[in-house]
């Protein structure tokens, strides 16, 4: 098969499209030919050595769809030939709190979906959402299941609660917007474009602040009567983090799932405190959460939003836009 591989960290030019044996299934495992995959922040993370425990060789890729090729022992043979979605969240564990001590995504240590197949747990095949296409289905799973665990299980977002989105842009937080706004809540954003606010915007945001021309945090408690929002989603982490403590709402919550920033200069306990603020941690999501998730998407369901789609071939131009932050959405590899 071909797949783009990852030999030595670097830049994308590391990523190099070679032909590799095709895997073959195990015991309760199945092959899957893939039609699309997608990227992650976490692949960028990975190929420049950012990133907890690498291996190489390895082929990257968390985010899969396509049909049912191989079986393994043990598996319900009427899988062959079925259009699927992979579930990238493997081993998580019986605690619905918190992943096991195995827990992993697909992509590292396992092989992942920058290839033309790829072998999973049979049990992290989904049927795919009817009305979508490979690439936007192959969009899904990794960005909006852990958009899904932060705003729905973690925050416990309610309707007509108010709920800013940090860092609009990439596939996680476009993912939080769409499903706060499914949820019923009003969502504001902040980003450092203004056309990736307006894009918000025309996607159900009310509105947003430029970080880079503006005290976002005051435009965001204007924006929204004079108050600060309810609940506060965010990946940014840093600065970011201590200012989304001091826009918060009295009572409100502060859900986290990353820090591309890293960590904050300081952070004022008191304001946690004397405000009520409830602080979450989030990350990836169970086995119900994944179905849970995918129950949202289909033809009258929510769309997921599709940057731009790529040839296989072309994996270091996709991991240079996003080096870029040009995205606003999903950057797609097309694999057919």
């Amino acid at each position: 098969m071909r797949a783009v591989v990852l030999r030595e960290l670097g830049g994308p030019e590391s990523l190099r499209l070679e032909e590799v044996p095709d895997p073959q299934p195990g015991p309760g495992q199945v092959v899957v030919r893939l039609q699309a995959a997608a990227l992650n922040r976490r692949d960028v993370w990975i190929r420049r050595g950012q990133y907890a425990g690498i291996t190489l060789p390895i082929i990257l890729g968390s985010d899969g769809a396509g049909t049912v090729a191989a079986v393994g022992e043990g598996v319900d043979r009427s899988l062959d030939g079925r259009p699927v979605v992979i579930n990238p969240s493997l081993a998580w564990g019986i605690d619905p709190r918190v992943q096991a001590a195995d827990f992993r995504i697909l992509g590292l240590p396992d092989n992942g979906t920058y290839a033309e197949l790829v072998v999973v747990p049979a049990t992290n095949v989904y049927p795919k959402p009817a009305g979508l296409s490979f690439e936007e289905t192959a969009a899904i799973p990794l960005a909006s299941l852990t958009a899904y665990r932060a705003v729905i299980t973690r925050a416990r977002v309610q309707p007509d609660e108010t709920v800013l989105v940090t860092g609009i842009g990439g596939g996680v937080s476009t993912f939080a917007l769409l499903i706060a706004r499914r949820r019923g809540a009003r969502v504001v954003v902040t980003s450092g474009s203004d056309g990736k606010i307006q894009r918000a915007v025309e996607l159900g945001a009310v509105g947003g602040a430029n970080y880079r021309t503006a005290d976002w945090g005051r435009e965001i408690v204007s924006l929204l009567g004079g108050q600060g929002p309810d609940v506060v989603v965010d990946s940014v982490g840093g600065d970011t983090f201590t200012k989304a403590i001091e826009v918060v709402k009295p009572g409100g919550r502060i859900v986290t799932y990353g820090s591309t920033t890293g960590a904050a200069k300081s952070i004022e306990v008191r304001r946690i405190f004397w405000k009520q603020v409830t602080i979450l941690g989030s990350t990836m999501g169970t086995p119900q959460e994944f179905a849970d998730m995918l129950a949202l998407y289909g033809e009258r369901g929510v769309r997921p939003v599709v940057d731009r789609v790529f040839p296989l071939a072309e994996a270091p131009a996709a991991h240079q836009r996003m080096e870029e932050a040009a995205q606003l959405g999903k950057i797609v590899l097309q694999i057919r």
